[in-house]
């Protein structure tokens, strides 16, 4: 993750230090955003659900086939049909939104688009505020639901997003009343960047940019580092990963965070990739996306924009193999040692800040610590310089595949103890974390005084 403070003056680092041959590069990492939970992991055993009312079940068999209906609607683009699902007595701003979702739907390369309906997990409306309540309406019920969306040739398999549906019974129909009134009472809707305009697909060989209508200028940009920076992941991963990346770049802050989660800094980092699920086991992640900034990202150089995408597109590669609570440092150092390869830029030139430390008081006397990379200040600076120079003393000393066989092995060990990790760290380089540490301390101080 990249403060904007740090944008700015890696920017003017890289313009300062690159001038004479008129190149640009910035260190512009950012951390993806974690998926809700592992499969298998937060799962309570013995846990007994309340048992399934009939008119519960009665309800989701309704509620089921109306959801059908919405979904081969959308997909087979018709409109009189999709609008028919929808509560005639709803808001009329829920109605024009709807309107417009299915319009900006026309352009998505869909593979798959349905839905999933849950009785037994159902909301008690008696707190449900006006005007969603409707003593017209012969009952209102709130299941949860799950979208689940597939982009062709992005997707191996359909992602699921939770979406917070507010259904009306009238005359024996049910209809969609509101996809927003039950925020308050803790079930949001997802958005998607359908939901916020028009969008525009343009797909290269490994991919797709998704954006709206006004963004061609930053499109054309990153279409044309879309491949070759997938080539340029695979050169140093390996191929045994989809190959596939979907490039989203909203307009807002506003549709970002609708993307990325409500709590995620968006303002602050100019990049991040996203995951819905991950399965390690069968080495699967579901609803991978590369979240561009809609204003930071605009702002890059096409060099800087390289790194970044490559950075980014590392995590992507590499998030099938790597587990929750894995060490920051070799998460974060090897997606920017991809981002950075083949650069030409050395390392006192992409790290000043670690670089101006080992001038003046020597290197590091530790490795960086998970809470260095969640600072909002300079030292967030830091972490990720002293990472990325800790990945590329592990490749300039044991060669890149070692490098490579230490994230597989560390980063897919996920939260471990200290032995443990010194276990693996001498299989994989045969040293342990205070060899690495004084090791590192020595390259620091031969390539950065």
């Amino acid at each position: 993750m990249a403060t904007r403070a740090r944008v700015r003056a890696l920017l003017s680092a890289a313009v300062a230090v690159l001038a004479l041959s008129g190149v640009t590069v910035a260190s512009l990492p950012s951390r993806p955003v974690e998926a809700p939970a592992q499969l298998g992991q937060g799962q309570p055993m013995g846990a007994v659900p309340p048992p399934t009312q009939p008119e519960d079940t009665e309800r989701a068999a309704a509620i089921t086939e109306l959801l059908r209906r919405r979904a081969d609607a959308l997909l087979v683009r018709d409109e009189a049909a999709f609008v028919a699902t929808l509560d005639p007595q709803a808001e009329p701003v829920f109605l024009d939104e709807q309107r417009a979702l299915f319009a900006n739907l026309g352009d998505i390369p869909l593979d798959s688009w349905s839905y999933g309906v849950r009785p037994d997990d159902t909301l008690d409306l008696s707190t449900l505020p006006a005007p969603a309540t409707d003593p017209t309406a012969a009952e209102l019920w709130a299941p949860a639901v799950e979208l689940r969306y597939a982009l062709r040739g992005i997707d191996q398999v359909p992602t699921s997003r939770p979406m917070g549906y507010l259904f009306a019974k009238r005359a024996g129909a049910w209809y969609l009343r509101s996809d927003s009134a039950l925020t308050d009472l803790g079930r949001r809707s997802w958005r998607g960047p359908w939901d916020f305009g028009p969008c525009q697909v343009t797909p290269t060989a490994h991919g797709l940019v998704l954006a709206h209508r006004g963004s061609q200028p930053m499109v054309d940009r990153l279409v044309r580092e879309l491949d070759s920076s997938v080539q340029a992941v695979s050169q140093v991963w390996g191929d045994d990963w989809p190959k596939r990346v979907a490039l989203f770049l909203p307009d807002s802050p506003t549709e970002m965070r609708a993307l990325v989660g409500p709590d995620f800094p968006v303002e602050s980092v100019v990049a991040v990739a996203i995951a819905d699920r991950v399965d390690t086991a069968k080495h699967t992640a579901t609803g991978q996306r590369v979240v561009l900034s809609p204003t930071g990202s605009r702002a890059l150089s096409m060099s800087s924009l390289r790194v970044v995408l490559r950075h980014e597109i590392t995590h992507v590669a590499a998030r099938a193999a790597t587990v929750d609570g894995s060490p920051m440092w070799l998460l974060e150092g090897f997606a920017d040692y991809v981002g950075y390869r083949d650069s030409g830029i050395a390392l006192a030139q992409g790290a000043p800040d670690l670089a101006r430390r080992v001038r003046e008081s020597g290197p590091p006397t530790a490795l960086p610590e998970d809470r260095d990379f969640r600072t909002r200040d300079r030292s967030l600076d830091l972490a990720y310089q002293q990472a990325w120079s800790l990945a590329r003393f592990v490749a300039d000393r044991f060669g890149e595949p070692r490098l490579v066989a230490l994230y597989r092995e560390l980063a897919g060990a996920g939260p471990i103890s200290a032995s443990d990790t010194d276990d693996l760290l001498r299989q994989a380089i045969g040293m342990d974390r205070g060899g690495l540490l004084r090791e590192w301390q020595a390259y620091l101080r031969g390539a950065l005084r």
